[in-house]
């Protein structure tokens, strides 16, 4: 039998890919913020009773990071006691939740890639809201998958590639940081790691193996660069044109001050994915150079 696997948040951009992957898996119900408003812990508990879903995935979050240091309530509802209300839930129903949170748990100290294990201090109230989240799902007692991410981009929504795609083609020339580092990740590698996971974790019948290795994981396209690098590499690949002209010019992050600070140090280790499901994703430039249907530099 197949399971019943609830998705939130399908209209973002790893929502959208995860529509996509997981079909293979199960039923996909997908629900959107019209239908499912993330904020209401009433109707959060009441359309999760209604389905009783196997499998919980949630790439929904309050990810306004700058807009979230004057909104905290509202990026914590989403961010915080959403996710804390599908893991009591999932562990009523004996399902499982797949959560997403980010590198921002971390307060980007040093130049090593963060560990799963390593201390979390976040800098600002969206890394904060989704530490928040984690420990609430890991004292819930329910089956979890948590994958941390960075620099999640694709070919819709709002991110990094489709900015700078557009701003090179408006202007002359661009100041970009590059003094923060990290690895950009395709949603589409996410996604599909995502289903890769949980093609391993679930099965026929129960549908769960357990014992299983449940609880948090750092999945991200490998070897890293700064936002300067990332828009360099963006440029390359767009090849002649407009966008070619443009100068990118590096700066410091003190030079672009935001309503909420970043980490400088976003690099993320995933060898724990690799050890345990045998995955690793492929290099940040390779999946650049797919999301953009380009032959790789």
């Amino acid at each position: 039998m197949r399971p019943r696997i609830l998705l939130t948040g399908p209209n973002g951009q790893v929502g959208w890919e995860l529509q996509r992957t997981l079909g293979c898996l199960g039923e996909v119900v997908a629900l959107d913020s019209s239908a499912l408003n993330l904020a209401d812990a009433r109707q959060v508990r009441e359309t999760v009773r209604a389905l009783a879903p196997q499998i919980i995935v949630n790439p929904a979050a309050y990810t306004a990071v700058d807009k979230a240091e004057s909104e905290p309530e509202r990026a914590r509802a989403v961010n915080a006691a959403a996710p804390g209300l599908l893991a009591e839930e999932a562990r009523r129903l004996d399902a499982l939740l797949v959560h997403y949170s980010t590198d921002y748990v971390f307060n980007g100290s040093g130049s090593r890639p963060w560990r799963e294990d390593d201390a979390c201090d976040p800098l600002n109230v969206y890394g904060a809201t989704k530490l928040e989240g984690e420990r609430a799902i890991q004292a819930s007692g329910c089956r979890h998958l948590i994958f941390r991410t960075s620099w999640v981009y694709g070919a819709r929504g709002s991110n990094f590639l489709l900015t700078m795609t557009r701003l090179m083609r408006e202007r002359a020339e661009l100041k970009i940081v590059a003094d923060q580092v990290g690895a950009p990740t395709w949603c589409r590698d996410l996604a599909e790691a995502t289903a890769q996971v949980l093609s391993q974790v679930c099965g026929p019948g129960s549908p769960f193996r357990d014992p299983a290795p449940w609880g948090v994981y750092h999945v991200g396209n490998g070897g890293e660069t700064s936002w300067h690098g990332f828009a360099e590499a963006i440029q390359r690949l767009e090849g002649e044109g407009p966008a070619a002209q443009a100068r990118l010019l590096p700066i410091p992050s003190s030079e672009y001050p935001t309503p909420a600070r970043r980490p400088l140090n976003s690099r993320l280790d995933s060898d724990k994915l690799a050890r345990v499901f045998g995955l690793r994703l492929p290099d940040w430039r390779v999946a650049l150079a797919l999301c953009l249907g380009k032959p790789a530099a």
